[in-house]
């Protein structure tokens, strides 16, 4: 069974994206299931299932999503060989551009919208840099050279990465994106297997259920940012 992660910022059209590659994944002979990650609410995995798409859902509740990811995806992969897919698919909750669900070995897409704003490639982390595909989307709704720019930024973070544009709505680029994600190698599971980038480390007292505001309250790994560095990053 070969296997893909997804990932990328909320609202980017991950799971569109996605649903169009399965339909030219299945035009191939190809069965694909989903599982999809979210925090507290997701009903994507009702669209997966309209379409007959084998899928399966993780709700991390109060837990980082990324780090419940981490800690669930080898049973994911378990299931799908179970269910005797031919490629699994994992679609992110697209909460925080630090974290990075991506595994060494395992083909990474990393789906970015037009509409983001110009910056915003050089604001997603590891998602976006350790991605070995960066689908970008809702090309349609800017011109040519908006769409040009926000391509070679892309590209600036990520010059490793093939870039390609596809539309969710109608389809466009999506057999090209499944040409490759057909590609990925074969597994036979995740054990041994390490991620692409480190995930957010933190353990203080709102990790563990604090809510007061205040220092006395806040004990752990806590950082601090530095007003009199007049407007400079804190790092």
């Amino acid at each position: 069974m070969r296997f893909v992660t997804v990932s990328g910022p909320p609202s980017a059209g991950k799971t569109a994206v996605i649903l169009r590659t399965i339909d030219a994944l299945s035009e191939r002979g190809l069965r694909v299931g989903v599982v999809k990650f979210d925090c507290l609410l997701t009903d994507d995995d009702t669209l997966y299932a309209s379409r007959g798409v084998p899928v399966r859902k993780g709700l991390s509740g109060a837990l980082c999503p990324d780090h419940y990811f981490i800690s669930n995806i080898e049973a994911c992969v378990d299931w799908g060989r179970q269910e005797q897919l031919d490629l699994l698919i994992s679609e992110s909750a697209g909460l925080c551009n630090r974290c990075s669900p991506h595994i060494k070995d395992i083909c990474a897409v990393c789906v970015i919208d037009n509409l983001s704003g110009i910056g915003t490639p050089k604001k997603i982390g590891p998602m976006l840099k350790g991605a070995d595909i960066v689908v970008i989307t809702k090309g349609d709704i800017v011109s040519q050279a908006e769409r040009e720019v926000f391509a070679a930024r892309v590209r600036q973070v990520n010059p490793k990465a093939v870039i390609m544009h596809v539309n969710g709505i109608t389809g466009q680029g999506a057999f090209e994106l499944s040409t490759l994600v057909a590609q990925a190698s074969d597994i036979a599971s995740l054990k041994g297997k390490s991620l692409r980038f480190s995930m957010p480390s933190a353990l203080c007292s709102y990790c563990l259920g604090e809510t007061r505001i205040g220092e006395e309250h806040q004990v752990g790994n806590v950082r601090k940012i530095d007003l009199n560095d007049k407007g400079r990053n804190n790092e």
